[in-house]
Parts: C-alpha cells; structure tokens; sequence
C-alpha cells in the first residue's frame, strides 16, 4: 500500500510538472506583467462611449486617490454644475468598491496553442477560468494574446465567444468580443493602455435586446509627481 501511495505521489508530481512545463516562457512572463488599467503614477484622460453618449474625465494621479478624477466632457460639451456634483459622488463610491478580477488570473495558461509567430510577435490562443463561482461566461470565451517579441509586452487580447451561449435564464448571447490594446514600452514609458472596445449581441426573454457596443480610450499619458503626504 506504501508502495502504490508512493507511486501516485510521484505520478502526481510529474503530471504537474509536465503541465508548467508546457506553459510557453514568454506568455507566463507577459502575463505576469500584463495590466488591464493604466499603471499608477499615471496621468491620462479617459474616453467613454457607449449607445450614442460619451464622457470623458482626467485623472490627475498627483492628487490624493479620492480627488483625482475630474468630468471635463459629458456627451460632446462642458458638464452642468449638477453633472459635475453627481460624477464626484459617483467616483468616490467607484473608487471605493475596489478593482475588477484580472483578466491575467484568468487565462488558462495550460491550454496555451500557438497560432502564429515571426521575429516580432507571437500569436497565442487559450481558455478561460471562471472569475469566480458565480462565472458563467468565461467558459465560452477564447482568448487571442498578442506578444510584442522586442518588449516581451502584450499588444492585444482579443476575448470572443464561439457560439450562443445562455449565462442565465432568458438570457441567450449570440456574439460577445472585447479587444484591448496596448502600447509596448519605449522611451522609458511603460506598457501604456490604449484602448478597450465591446461589442456584445444578444437578447433577454427571445424580445428585450441586449445588444450593445462601448469603446474606452487612454490618451495624454503624462507621469506625474507622487502625491504629497499631510504636512510636507
């Protein structure tokens, strides 16, 4: 019986060895350094828009993490006093709530395939793990990773679906895809996000329609000073 336990140790190890062997070095390094938001001690302003309107608003990374953000445009003009006040209280609760699963924790590693490479980039497809227990998405969902070869840097991740799939009840998706691209290193800037775009269709309950399209762009990256501390 010590033997046979022994054994299936043994097997176990070699089992797991294998599968981080398999792991492709230069996606596990990209991945590692890979961000889905601009890194801190960042300045930038923010693009949104999505079913016709857009905002846009600053982030000031100079200043302490509850007053960075500011609303400059609301649908193509200069925001309302009302606007203004709302968006505050709204970004303070935002800033409150934490951040979002990381897209990098979620990507299979161990189901990496390589579609394509030259000197310059590598194409790398793989799954998706749930974010969490109640993620029914991510299981329908392939992922496309972009590797700049010079930086050793992501250039895009292309997440799509590959058929209708039904997250909940009444709820049938027949096309999600969302692109985010970077820009790799140079001049001493770091990988700098550029831009996300979602293009979700589907319908609620075979008539309510879901469809939906949303762009989100980084731009005027500046790096800024850290932010002062009380008294200095």
């Amino acid at each position: 019986m010590l033997d046979a336990r022994y054994a299936f140790a043994s097997l176990t190890m070699l089992l797991a060895s294998a599968l981080q062997a398999a792991v492709p070095a230069e996606l596990a390094a990209a991945l590692a350094t890979f961000r889905q938001d601009p890194p801190a001690g960042w300045s930038y302003t923010q693009t949104i828009a999505a079913d016709g309107r857009s905002t846009v608003e600053r982030c000031d990374a100079a200043r302490p993490e509850f007053a960075r953000w500011t609303l400059v445009r609301k649908d193509g003009r200069a925001p309302a006093e009302a606007e203004t006040r709302t968006y505050r209280e709204t970004r303070t609760q935002r800033s409150r709530a934490g951040t979002a699963p990381r897209l990098a924790e979620q990507v299979d590693t161990t189901t990496a395939r390589l579609v394509s490479q030259d000197d310059t980039r590598a194409t790398y497809e793989c799954r998706l793990k749930p974010a969490d227990s109640g993620d029914r998405t991510a299981e329908h969902l392939l992922a496309t990773i972009i590797i700049h070869r010079p930086t050793g840097s992501i250039e895009r991740v292309v997440l799509a679906s590959n058929g209708t799939f039904r997250p909940a009840i009444g709820v049938a998706i027949t096309s999600l895809r969302t692109t985010l691209d970077s820009d790799p290193p140079s001049d001493g800037r770091p990988v700098l996000p550029r831009s996300v775009e979602t293009r979700l269709r589907g319908a609620a309950f075979w008539f309510k329609s879901l469809d939906a399209d949303m762009t989100i762009t980084f731009t005027d990256y500046l790096r800024a000073a850290p932010p002062r501390s009380p008294g200095s």
